[in-house]
């Protein structure tokens, strides 16, 4: 399970140290340095699967993944020019890069659904969310300030359910009382295989939640000088989550294993199999305009649920932090 990073880095940290860039040969492949937001994984299947099968080299680039990992901030990765292009892994992320004039736009929406998910013990009566009102939550800081909003505005739960959680099941099995955070792709599997128990799950997104997550993130000035290539990289991107999820996945499960020697087959293939039963990619916006898809509708929805909370002040232009230009005809 990811922490969601919700600082950002400030609008002078990228004006001084924009990247220096190398101008491309005739012909040459244009470099993209993508930064995935976590270790690789099947979350970011669709992203390998464009690698392995050449499809961003297809549209003329040449792409190399980064992954992160415990700490790596996407969002100042790309302010430092550190990196062309990257995972921003939740809505909010996009909102602060609004509200802290920060020229970093989300220019693509893999996930139609956030994949945050609030776990609970078996056979406790818990048996819808609101059930969990009272009950010990165990949140990253980071989830206190952005999934959690919403939590408290749709089901009054209080800050005093709040306990610490450090990406260990062990204090989540230890209390029965207890709900957890996780990802629907990777917790529910980890505690069913850690302690023979099947969790009860509760993916917010079909609760009502109205995030987006694994959005593509490009700096303005990549947009302005080079808007060829971030389309070429969003187009390859779909491509590649298409054949990753319908396809034959080994092309990027076999880079994933490469990356990431922790990772191991059965939690890749239980991952997919979520990704895909859930419509976590091709669900959503992306049933009219296909994978990648968002509108300004869905952003409005999330946006006012956040600025209700007092979150951002409901002055903010939030259109600051996406743009629409790179992808085909709005859903209705």
């Amino acid at each position: 399970m990811k922490a969601i990073p919700v600082a950002v880095a400030l609008a002078a940290l990228l004006a001084a140290c924009s990247p220096a860039k190398k101008e491309a040969a005739p012909n040459a492949l244009t470099p993209i340095r993508f930064a995935t937001d976590w270790r690789a994984e099947a979350e970011h299947g669709g992203f390998y699967e464009a690698l392995a099968e050449g499809e961003y080299a297809r549209r003329g680039l040449d792409v190399k993944i980064v992954q992160g990992g415990p700490g790596v901030n996407v969002p100042q990765l790309l302010a430092a020019g550190s990196v062309d292009l990257g995972v921003g892994s939740n809505s909010f992320i996009v909102m602060n890069l609004a509200q802290q004039g920060v020229p970093v736009k989300a220019v693509a929406a893999v996930f139609q659904k956030d994949p945050q998910v609030l776990i609970a013990h078996p056979d406790t009566g818990v048996k819808t969310l609101a059930d969990l009102k009272g009950h010990p939550i165990l949140l990253g800081d980071a989830s206190v300030t952005a999934f959690w909003v919403w939590l408290k505005a749709k089901y009054r739960f209080t800050d005093d359910q709040v306990r610490k959680y450090t990406f260990n099941n062990g204090p989540f099995l230890a209390d029965k009382r207890a709900a957890q955070q996780g990802y629907v792709t990777s917790e529910p599997y980890t505690i069913e295989k850690q302690a023979g128990l099947k969790p009860v799950v509760f993916l917010l997104a079909d609760n009502g939640y109205p995030g987006y997550a694994t959005m593509i993130l490009a700096p303005d000035t990549l947009i302005a000088k080079n808007p060829a290539a971030v389309k070429a990289f969003i187009e390859a991107t779909a491509k590649g989550w298409q054949d990753y999820l319908n396809g034959d996945p080994k092309p990027a499960d076999a880079l994933i294993l490469k990356d990431n020697p922790e990772m191991t087959q059965d939690v890749l293939d239980q991952a997919r199999a979520k990704l895909k039963s859930y419509a976590i990619v091709d669900g959503g916006d992306a049933k009219a305009g296909g994978i990648g898809a968002m509108t300004d509708a869905r952003w409005q929805t999330f946006f006012d649920m956040a600025a209700g909370q007092g979150v951002y002040p409901k002055t903010l232009d939030y259109k600051r932090g996406y743009t629409l230009q790179f992808l085909g005809a709005p859903a209705k």
